[in-house]
């Protein structure tokens, strides 16, 4: 199973262990829109809230040091459904550093 098919099952499953074996320690995750950067356990703690539901998760390309991949996720606070592209840069074998680009669709 590859990284991100792993990141995946762990991110249906709210699976925090497997999360946190996931996620280098020096991990970041850049939220350009909001002008922000979470560490590992800001991103750990976001997902233990429950609040996203991904559909039509899929791998665009993978290799040892890159990842890219494409979802329909929806907020349970606000209702709120974008299409999330995400780059991932890899490091030791785990998750080093993630970016997303967003465009919101219309509620459901």
């Amino acid at each position: 199973m590859s990284l991100l098919e792993k990141w995946g099952e762990a991110l249906d499953n709210l699976d925090m262990d497997s999360l946190s074996e996931i996620y280098h320690d020096d991990y970041e995750f850049t939220l350009h829109s909001a002008g922000r950067t979470l560490n590992k356990k800001d991103v750990i703690d976001w997902i233990a809230m429950d609040d996203v539901i991904t559909k039509n998760f899929r791998i665009l390309y993978e290799n040892d040091e890159i990842g890219v991949t494409h979802a329909v996720v929806k907020f349970k606070s606000d209702g709120n459904i974008q299409g999330v592209m995400t780059f991932f840069r890899f490091k030791d074998g785990k998750l080093f550093r993630h970016e997303t680009g967003a465009s919101n669709l219309p509620k459901e």
